[in-house]
Order: C-alpha cells, then sequence, then structure tokens
C-alpha cells in the first residue's frame, strides 16, 4: 500500500493532525466502505469509487469532526454543553457526539431546515433553536444561546479540529485506493473539502482535487473565478448541506489546492441522485449527489457539455457525504 508524503505546511491544518485525528476518532466511528458501479464507470469512462460516509454515524461524514472535537475538550468545558449552528448533518453528528460523551447540545437551525434532520437532532437529545435562513442569523443566535448556557462554540466547519476530523474520510478513501487520479468532495463550508485536500496532496501532490457544488451556492466557484473571498448570501438550491458560506479557515484551502470546482445545477442533481439510487441501491442526499452530477455533466458522453476531446478521467473517487433524506419528501416527487 503506498505511503503518503507528509509535508509540513503553514495552514491552520496539517496532515500531522488528520493522522492524530484518525487515532483519536477510531474507537467510535465506522471505517466506511468503498463501492463502485459498472454503469457509471460506463458513462463517464473512467472508474468511480465512492466513499460511502452516507453510511456513517448520524448518516454524514460530519460525524468525524465532531466526535475529534469533543475529544479534545477539557473535562469543565465538556460539562457546559456544547453548541452549534448548522442547516442538518453538524447538528445532527454534534448532538449524537454530545450524548455519546454525556453532554447538552444546543443546536441552532435555519427554520428551512429539513425535517428529517431536525428529528434526527431531537432523537439524539438536541436542544434547537430556530433562526432565519442566513449565516447572519445563524452566527447571532448561536452567540446568544452560548452567551446564555455557557456551552462551549463548535463550529459546523470553519474550526481545525472539525478540518482535521473531515480530513479522515479522504484518508481512508486514499488508503482504500490508494493509485486514484482525481478526487471531489461536496463543497458548503468547506470543512470536508480541505481536509479532503489536505489528504489528498499527503498521498499525492500530483492529484487532481476538485470540489462539487450547486449552481444555487457557488460561492466556491465564484471565489476561485474571481481570486477572492465571494460569500454566499442567497443560496436556493436543494442541496441543503452545501447552503452555507466558505469561512475564514477554509477557504484558503480551497484557493490554493482545489484545481477546480465543478458545478451542477439542481435538475442535474436530481437525476444523478435518482440514477445512483437506482443503480446501486444505495441512498445519498442532493448535497452527495452533487459532485457525482459533476462528473457527469464533464464526462457522461450523453452530456451536452461533454467535449469532443475531453481527456479520459481515469480513476476518480468521491467522497459521498451524507445519506439523511426525508423519505416522504423526494425531490423528483415535487
Amino acid at each position: 500500500m503506498a505511503q503518503p508524503h507528509v509535508q509540513s505546511t503553514t495552514q491552520s491544518v496539517s496532515f500531522f493532525h488528520v493522522q492524530q485525528a484518525a487515532t483519536r476518532i477510531a474507537p467510535y466511528v465506522h471505517r466506511t466502505p468503498v463501492l463502485t458501479c459498472q454503469t457509471i464507470d460506463e458513462m463517464v469512462g473512467g472508474s468511480v469509487f465512492f466513499k460511502c460516509e452516507n453510511f456513517q454515524k448520524s448518516g454524514a461524514f460530519k460525524f468525524r469532526g465532531a466526535v475529534n472535537a469533543i475529544l479534545q475538550l477539557t473535562p469543565e468545558e465538556l460539562s457546559r454543553g456544547v453548541v452549534t449552528h448548522s442547516s442538518g448533518n453538524h447538528a445532527g453528528a454534534l448532538a449524537s457526539a454530545a450524548q455519546i460523551f454525556g453532554t447538552q447540545a444546543f443546536i441552532v437551525m435555519p427554520s428551512n431546515s429539513s425535517e428529517i434532520k431536525m428529528a434526527a437532532v431531537r432523537s439524539y437529545g438536541g436542544q434547537i433553536t430556530e433562526c432565519a435562513p442566513t449565516l447572519e442569523a445563524r452566527l447571532s443566535v448561536a452567540d446568544q444561546v452560548q452567551k446564555k448556557t455557557g456551552s462551549v462554540l463548535i463550529p459546523p466547519f470553519d474550526h481545525p479540529h472539525i478540518i482535521a476530523g473531515q480530513g479522515t474520510a479522504a484518508m481512508e478513501l486514499l488508503e482504500q485506493v490508494p493509485d486514484l487520479d482525481a478526487i471531489i468532495a461536496p463543497v458548503g463550508g468547506g470543512g470536508l473539502m480541505s481536509g479532503t485536500c489536505i489528504a489528498a496532496r499527503a498521498f499525492n501532490p500530483e492529484m487532481l482535487v476538485w470540489g462539487g457544488e450547486p449552481v444555487g451556492a457557488d460561492d466556491a466557484f465564484q471565489s476561485k473565478l474571481a481570486g477572492k473571498f465571494i460569500p454566499q448570501l442567497s443560496p436556493n438550491t436543494i442541496s441543503d448541506g452545501l447552503r452555507t458560506s466558505l469561512g475564514a479557515l477554509t477557504w484558503p484551502f480551497i484557493r490554493d489546492q482545489v484545481d477546480e470546482i465543478l458545478t451542477a445545477n439542481d435538475d442535474e442533481t436530481v437525476v444523478a441522485m435518482k440514477m445512483f439510487w437506482e443503480r446501486t441501491k444505495v441512498i445519498i442526499e442532493p448535497s452527495s449527489a452533487v459532485p457525482l452530477a459533476a462528473i457527469l455533466k464533464r464526462y457522461s458522453r450523453q452530456s451536452t457539455s461533454h467535449p469532443a476531446n475531453s481527456v479520459q478521467p481515469g480513476k476518480i473517487g468521491v467522497v459521498l457525504s451524507g445519506g439523511n433524506v426525508d423519505l416522504m419528501n423526494l425531490p423528483w416527487n415535487q
């Protein structure tokens, strides 16, 4: 098995931190499987390997970062409880982790959050405070809850412990399939994407690193294009896990280490999601389907955007971020 090349870095998180996180969280998280699909391989003209974080505890990769962050709290901090703001998967992950470690989770969730994700938070014992569906409201209300409760803030993505924990998903994938030509993960706040960059560059500095982003919440795409951070102010996408904006820690990773942001609109995402369900018999949520939709858009011979002289994609790793779906409200039935 190929061993990663560890380089020093001036970034806020290094591969050393990801390795430490992997050891720290190992007793609590699943080492998720990697799946393939012959139909998808034929469609893109390459080999696609899906890292199934939809099989992770709490149904998403977010559990990795939440556990890594909680495990680094002091006993006194843990006794005060934890607070965060999240549209869904981090909320559920932190509430679940808090329950495991015997502390209270205070969760600020936008009013347009998925009902199934809000129900999950409650099932783990999390106390929800709703807010307006804007980043400003999320931050403001979380600050109010923190001051009222004395709890410790664990942000959904813009924190070194969160980034290091999320990076363990890509690290596992690269241990399971060590000779990937490219890797892609969805981009919301950028915690998973940042961790993916760290792991990918450690294993193979020449590997292509892509982000998958919905057209209706494409702050990473716009920021890369402009060469400066452009915050996401008015997201409009069914991919609820990707509606938030990049952070101060995550933007430099996207700026410096992501080769390209590939986008897909909601219609393309729904088609990819439905096709994945049908072909693999595995449930993924819209946010997970965005990278697949973007790859199909780029490489599928049936795609109108497929360039005639497109280079073969080779072996592509895709991080499936989660599978928390409201089965009574599927996007293709709307």
